[in-house]
């Protein structure tokens, strides 16, 4: 029994509804976080739940992660999806096309991150498309440096974003988020026209929250913290739960389209 609060029944609604595009973070939100990211778990009831849903929304699912499209294809594999990566600087439809934009230039945060990575051997630097993070998460104590040192590159670097998630700072290009992603796959087929439903867990994805709300969807946030989500549920165990009951349901009919 899944307990229900924050207004999780109206997410609940929505994803058995004729008329759900749903949309899904990754790390926190269907896997656990792990110590590092090629150490997360993706359970079996994942992997059976994600294509029957899939199938019952005629194909209206879409990863929207921050990792790359090709890491979550390879801790997925062999499901692939349509998806969005790295918080939308790259994104792949139902045609299997993976489309990236131009990023900005990284070169002083590139350069504070390795800096400080080498005098701190604990910190660990990630490059992406279009994104630079810097984990803490074996060093947590350090926090404050971190956030301070990536701060002062990003201020000095245009086009760029800070954002600090879950041990983590990372920099990408403030002309994209999780929420223009969602807004690009509304755009095209299968997903125009229906409702967006966004499961997401961190502070990364606040802009897809708040993009699904202003059309009418919902935000469903995964595990405590400040949100704008409409809806929270507890963990990411309880919704691989939720989401397995999902795709074990009866069909729920002609698709309809939200007007």
């Amino acid at each position: 029994m899944i307990a229900a609060n924050d207004n999780l029944q109206a997410a609940l609604d929505l994803l058995a509804a004729p008329d759900c595009a749903l949309f899904l973070d990754f790390d926190g939100t269907l896997v656990d976080i792990a110590p590092l990211p090629d150490q997360v778990i993706v359970t079996d009831m994942l992997r059976s739940a994600l294509p029957l849903l899939q199938a019952r929304l005629n194909g209206r699912l879409a990863l929207v992660s921050g990792r790359p499209i090709n890491e979550l294809d390879k801790l997925l594999a062999p499901l692939t999806f349509p998806a969005a990566g790295v918080h939308g600087m790259e994104r792949r439809g139902v045609d299997g096309v993976v489309r990236r934009l131009t990023p900005p230039d990284f070169a002083l945060v590139r350069q504070a991150a390795q800096g400080l990575a080498a005098r701190h051997p604990d910190l660990w630097v990630e490059e992406k498309h279009g994104a630079l993070a810097l984990h803490f998460r074996q060093a947590p104590e350090l926090q404050a440096l971190c956030t301070d040192a990536m701060r002062v590159a990003v201020d000095a670097s245009p086009g760029l974003l800070l954002m600090e998630g879950k041990m983590i700072v990372e920099v990408k290009s403030n002309a994209v988020s999780k929420g223009t992603a969602i807004r690009d796959f509304l755009a095209d087929a299968p997903f125009a026209g229906y409702r967006p439903l966004f499961i997401g867990d961190d502070t990364t994805d606040e802009a897809g929250f708040a993009q699904v709300q202003s059309i009418g969807g919902i935000g469903l946030k995964v595990g405590p913290g400040p949100t704008v989500a409409q809806c929270r549920i507890a963990s990411a165990e309880q919704l691989r739960i939720v989401l397995s009951q999902a795709a074990a349901a009866p069909t729920i009919g002609k698709d309809i389209p939200h007007e």
